[in-house]
């Protein structure tokens, strides 16, 4: 065979080579566009960030009997979209009192209200976790501050995801990048049940460095935003803020007195029975709810 039918056959080889090649190695994936949306939901497969076109809210000035612990959380993440220091912050307390609503309000009210690159609101599963530190390593490098929330979290016996947590938050190498703040809301202040702390108390050779370990979590977290069961003053503050807001026409005694009929069959008073009353409500006066 000739030099020049050699180098045929080697060429062709060598491109059957990258073509195997090609097929072995996935592409790289395309950049993100970070400004396709200001709220995403983390998907650990493949590990990407789905945008949410409309995110489920309600305005920061519909939540009442919480003004105290609204204004910090607000305050605090102003200051960290405005580049300044914030503490990851941990809503705790009481069912349906507004926790995740909160996060959700102080997130669009700041960036209503700022001339900053707009916050981004990333919302984590708990189940999802233990890929926090994959979802903050895609985050540094994004050129923009973004609140990583998530809603209901806490850990059960023979659960040690939450150690990779409390590493992400303060204790790795890397740590928690700048342009990342941590959000979650838990109806625990600890995040771990009693029962689990007072096994690790009963178990261990050391009780009190047990115990340690486990509340140490709840110590990543520099800001404690307490969120107790509402009176009935509060109760139907909150009814009549939702309804003047909506425009429901009853009149306030008729009002008062079917809200309170309504929370009594549900045996508790919350911003979230508070809502779901309005909704019947409106269902009711043939009104619907934007």
């Amino acid at each position: 065979m000739s030099a020049s039918g050699d180098l045929a056959a080697l060429n062709q080889k060598l491109d059957t080579l990258l073509e195997l090649i090609a097929r072995a190695v996935p592409p790289s994936p395309a950049p993100f566009d970070w400004r396709a949306a200001d709220a995403f939901v983390w998907s650990p497969e493949p590990g990407e960030l789905l945008p949410v076109a409309k995110v489920n809210r309600v305005d920061i000035s519909l939540l009442c009997a919480v003004s105290r612990v609204r204004d910090q959380l607000l305050e605090n993440t102003q200051r960290f979209a405005g580049g300044l220091p914030a503490n990851n912050a941990l809503l705790w307390g009481a069912r349906g009192m507004g926790k995740s609503s909160l996060v959700k309000a102080v997130h669009a009210s700041v960036n209503a209200g700022s001339g900053h690159c707009p916050l981004k609101l990333i919302e984590i599963h708990r189940e999802d976790i233990e890929t926090l530190p994959k979802l903050m390593a895609g985050i540094r490098t994004s050129g923009f501050r973004c609140i990583v929330f998530c809603d209901d979290l806490s850990f059960d016996n023979d659960d040690t995801s939450y150690k990779s947590l409390k590493a992400v938050l303060e204790g790795g190498i890397e740590g928690r990048p700048d342009n990342v703040i941590f959000y979650a809301t838990s109806n625990r202040r600890h995040l771990l049940p009693r029962d689990m702390i007072e096994n690790e108390r009963s178990t261990a050779i050391n009780p009190a460095e047990a115990v340690e370990e486990k509340v140490s979590l709840s110590d990543r977290f520099g800001l404690w935003l307490g969120f107790h069961k509402c009176s009935q003053d509060d109760y139907l503050e909150m009814v009549l803020g939702y309804a003047a807001h909506y425009a429901l026409e009853l009149p306030e005694d008729e009002m008062r007195a079917k809200a309170l009929e309504w929370s009594t069959t549900r045996g508790s008073r919350s911003g979230r029975v508070a809502f779901q009353f309005i909704q019947d409500l409106a269902g009711r006066l043939g009104k619907t709810l934007p």
